[in-house]
């Protein structure tokens, strides 16, 4: 590809490119010489699955593997520590070692569904960072200034409200963009509240009389609420490796405001058909439809997006239910008088992952059992062979008496 026709693809649904110029000058010196830019994109493993909103930095590494760069994927086992202050009102809690070891594994297995095996390599910043002397970490930390750190907005309202800011959290920019300079990226890619960070290695990549890397920042995409950022605490998140079905169902919920930001950012659909897509002249739930397929097929292929359509056609169109509900075994013997609270009924079927969640689904008038509305949060429930319990609009589960 020309450097015109890779910018352009680049530039698809970036926020700010820091700068344009000197990405110019890398990509012609990269056609001139015939040697890939290395591309830099870091993850801190500080939960075990990843969702939608992650895959959007992700998706961007992926198109500078398609254009013919290498990739650099970090695993921030040692980032993961410190926990990224980047957008938090307060400290982070820190995980055991252990922890983020565990999350490591998963967090690159469902990498891998974004990006190729080749032109990628994976790395983890504890490879450097344990073997670093006290002395080695002094001498990076004289790289900043207390007063440069509390240019940060985090930081910032954090110390006007007088909330504590843990020395360590100081560390966490710095030590990312150390990464940088040990891997001697050409371009970081982040979302937007990495920015500070990015910046730090850019500055580091100079003082270590390196070229300075080129800043890429992408959205941070709203969850299915279409208000708050996808989260897996706030339970508004799409997960990589949910069920195809339930991909697909959740994308279906989404506002049709967000269909255009999750068109760019999460296919690869051209932008003039999205333009049709998004016209008058093509139904909101056609787009919609069009737009959960697409997103599905790329992580469980396309007789699975086609199943999957064709099933949420059918539960929802034809309100049905699902013809594949998982069964959870009930022994009655362990039943007090043969009942169980509402709460702990769902809560043992897997619908929901708490009393408190189940409470509020109830209280939604999102809980039916047998098809009839669940309304008393203190209901006593009898279970019965073949009892179908229904959470929200996509989870079903079928009773089974063992004997």
């Amino acid at each position: 590809m020309t450097v015109k026709e890779q910018l352009e693809l680049i530039n698809r649904g970036v926020v700010n490119l820091v700068s344009e110029e000197d990405l110019v000058k890398k990509l012609e010196q990269s056609v001139s010489t015939g040697k890939p830019l290395r591309i830099k994109f870091g993850v801190d493993p500080t939960s075990p699955d990843i969702h939608l909103g992650h895959t959007v930095g992700l998706r961007k590494l992926r198109q500078f593997q398609d254009i013919g760069h290498h990739a650099v994927l970090i695993i921030g086992d040692y980032t993961a520590l410190v926990g990224d202050p980047s957008g938090q009102s307060k400290t982070r809690p820190q995980l055991s070692y252990e922890e983020i070891e565990q999350h490591a594994q998963t967090y690159v297995d469902q990498a891998m569904k974004v990006l190729r095996d080749d032109r990628l390599e994976i790395v983890k910043n504890g490879d450097w960072f344990k073997k670093m002397s006290f002395q080695d970490v002094l001498t990076l930390a004289s790289k900043m200034t207390v007063a440069r750190m509390l240019e940060r907005d985090d930081f910032a309202k954090r110390y006007a409200s007088q909330a504590p800011i843990s020395v360590h959290e100081f560390l966490y920019p710095l030590m990312q963009g150390y990464d940088s300079v040990m891997v001697s990226a050409d371009v970081e890619i982040g979302g937007t509240d990495q920015t500070f960070n990015l910046l730090v290695g850019r500055n580091l990549l100079e003082n270590a009389g390196m070229q300075a890397q080129c800043c890429i920042t992408t959205p941070i995409i709203p969850g299915l609420d279409g208000v708050q950022k996808m989260s897996k605490s706030l339970g508004n998140y799409v997960g990589v490796s949910e069920p195809a079905q339930e991909k697909f169902g959740k994308i279906m919920s989404i506002p049709d405001s967000l269909m255009r930001d999750y068109f760019v950012l999460l296919t690869d659909i051209p932008e003039d058909e999205i333009n049709t897509l998004l016209s008058e002249g093509t139904h909101p739930r056609q787009a919609k439809a069009k737009l959960a397929a697409e997103i599905v097929a790329g992580y469980d292929g396309e007789e699975a997006a086609a199943a999957a359509e064709a099933e949420f056609d059918r539960v929802f169109r034809e309100r049905s239910i699902p013809t594949d509900i998982p069964e959870t075994m009930i022994d009655l013997n362990e039943l007090d008088g043969g009942e169980i609270g509402a709460l702990k009924f769902f809560v043992i079927c897997g619908l929901t992952k708490s009393n408190g969640e189940t409470r509020r689904l109830i209280q939604q008038g999102g809980a039916s059992v047998d098809g009839e509305k669940l309304s008393d949060i203190n209901a006593k429930i009898a279970p019965t062979e073949g009892m179908i319990l229904r959470a929200g609009k996509r989870r079903f589960a079928k009773i089974r008496l063992s004997k």
